[in-house]
């Protein structure tokens, strides 16, 4: 379907501390920064009967079946008309899935490929599943040290989109072919930068959950946290993890790209990397100085959005205040 966006840069999404590194302090003499506007909050599930019956859900079978939201493609007239062709991967699509349709992810030197490294993103990153206009979908994301142990950082359309909440909403970290090793972990609330709830604006697609306890412990007592870090500028080295599901992926591997970064040129002020990820890796985490050695790193941006003409570009937005504000709601919630 197409659209006019409610921003400028509207629906261009797609596809998806160790401690915790403060802003950038303002020069000396500069006016100072305006507050964020408040995080926008949903209620998720409210009682253990709703986890309950929200884990029960997610069967093997429905984590393999479930399609991959972000099928979007943006072509040169759209951004020339301010509009971009959204897919949200049912019969109504209209636009081909991103990625390209030849070679596979071998032919990037930037690295890319099914992670064999090992290490602690193995446990901390994993999928996202959930139920969107009446369709089981999946994204990604990344458990991050937080003062509640249990914050996932994702993408904004990975917990809502078209003004509505995801529902039926799970975080499976380590997830591999069908199973749960970590368990199957429900939101208790999701949240959003206020700039995607309000219009979708692509420079603020992050978003965030906060899963209930399992079996008596929280999330990051079981699988650890991965550090955080906010405005850590643009061309640095990067690596970006996800579960894509889009052809010519499945979503049964956990695929990696890295490389030194580059900043939009073209409409939005979100990092680039040279990568092939398709839907279904939306909201996996970008790290800033990843240890191959250990898979610890501080996560810095998420799997958003691709530009068709691009397929072998993916961009991720840069967390600034905005970002920063988001998380710290997070964690203290």
């Amino acid at each position: 379907m197409r659209r006019t966006p409610r921003s400028v840069l509207g629906a261009l999404f797609a596809l998806g501390a160790l401690l915790t590194a403060g802003t950038l302090a303002a020069p000396a003499g500069a006016a100072p920064r305006p507050a964020p506007a408040p995080v926008a909050v949903h209620a998720a599930a409210d009682s253990a009967a709703a986890h309950q019956r929200i884990s029960d859900f997610w069967t093997a079978e429905r984590m393999r079946e479930a399609a991959p939201l972000d099928l979007l493609s943006v072509t040169p007239a759209d951004i020339a008309a301010g509009s971009a062709a959204v897919a949200g991967g049912g019969e109504e699509t209209t636009v081909a899935p991103v990625g390209p349709s030849g070679a596979g992810i071998q032919a990037f030197p930037q690295g890319g490929g099914p992670w064999t490294g090992g290490g602690k993103v193995l446990a901390t990153a994993g999928r996202v599943f959930f139920t969107y206009n009446g369709r089981t979908a999946s994204c990604s994301g990344n458990a991050v040290t937080s003062a509640n142990a249990s914050t996932v950082l994702t993408a904004g359309h990975c917990v809502k989109l078209e003004g509505n909440w995801h529902t039926n909403w799970v975080f499976v970290p380590g997830y591999h072919d069908g199973q749960a090793p970590y368990g199957r972990w429900t939101a208790a609330k999701t949240l959003s930068t206020p700039q995607w709830s309000a219009s979708e604006d692509i420079n603020y697609d992050v978003g965030a959950a906060v899963v209930s306890p399992l079996d008596g412990k929280r999330l990051t007592e079981v699988v650890g946290g991965q550090g955080v870090a906010f405005n850590t500028g643009y061309t640095v080295d990067m690596y970006a993890f996800g579960f894509p599901a889009a052809a010519p992926y499945d979503g049964e591997k956990f695929i990696y790209c890295s490389g030194a970064t580059f900043r939009d040129f073209l409409l939005s002020n979100d990092h680039g990397m040279t990568c092939d990820m398709t839907g279904g890796s939306s909201g996996g985490p970008w790290f800033t100085k990843f240890d191959e050695g250990s898979g610890t790193g501080l996560q810095s941006s998420v799997n958003s959005f691709k530009y068709n003409f691009l397929p072998d570009a993916m961009f991720g937005p840069y967390f600034g205040d905005d970002a920063e504000n988001l998380y710290e709601q997070a964690q203290s919630a």
